[in-house]
């Protein structure tokens, strides 16, 4: 009995998060999570517009509260919006902007949207992003394309901390699939070296006194060289 509860309860979060996310709208939400406390549940929305999901004077968030109220049967739901700060971070953000541009531009240009992507999360100052489209693009044949730039690690424990998401953009030519893969820039990296001034000092100084006192010279042993008798001893000697 208490594993059907637990798999309805997940369940009942999943069908509360696709709701929330679709009733705010496509792009503009990244994540959606539910915390259950002692006065009522706690629903964090993530966000690069607060603004709109709030609303003029909270009049979004109030119906949003009176609707999962009633349909979804939360006996206290209090919504907490969370602003992103860096939107070329969010992975949920890029491929929902990725999606919609290939729904509103047509999928012949996937290649400028994607570059121009990819340029625009480099330069925002990230360590690495790899995109992949797949789909119909652009012939009449499902094709993945990959799209990739800086340090991106697949396997271990550095590629837990990677941003994964994904999207789909529906378009005239069929439904493309989009992911995205992004290494923020204040991510904590155990084998990565920073070559700065400091060391480079370290390398160019020893780290030990004693490896700067020089070692004594060995002394060589000179051969004695034997010095050459005159021709005139040589012949009083003969004699």
């Amino acid at each position: 009995m208490e594993e059907k509860k637990f798999v309805q309860l997940k369940k009942d979060e999943l069908n509360v998060k696709e709701f929330v996310k679709r009733n705010l709208g496509k792009g503009r939400i990244s994540s959606v999570g539910i915390e259950y406390t002692p006065i009522g549940e706690k629903i964090i929305i993530s966000t690069t517009m607060p603004g709109y999901v709030i609303g003029r004077r909270g009049e979004k968030i109030s119906e949003l509260t009176r609707v999962l109220k009633r349909q979804f049967k939360l006996e206290n739901p209090n919504i907490e919006i969370l602003e992103i700060q860096k939107p070329e971070f969010d992975a949920q953000s890029v491929a929902d902007e990725i999606a919609m541009m290939l729904e509103r531009l047509g999928s012949l240009k996937f290649k400028i949207i994607a570059y121009r992507m990819v340029d625009k999360i480099m330069k925002a100052g990230a360590l690495g992003v790899e995109l992949r489209l797949s789909g119909k693009l652009p012939s009449e044949r499902a094709k993945s394309w990959r799209f990739a730039s800086g340090y991106l690690k697949k396997t271990g424990d550095t590629a837990k901390i990677v941003n994964r998401a994904g999207a789909v953009a529906r378009t005239r030519m069929g439904v493309i699939g989009v992911k995205a893969a992004i290494l923020p820039a204040d991510a904590k990296i155990h084998d990565r070296i920073i070559i700065d001034d400091e060391l480079k000092n370290q390398i160019k100084m020893p780290l030990f006194v004693s490896d700067v006192e020089e070692k004594p010279a060995k002394k060589t042993k000179r051969k004695k060289r034997v010095k050459e008798i005159p021709a005139e001893i040589v012949e009083v000697i003969e004699k």
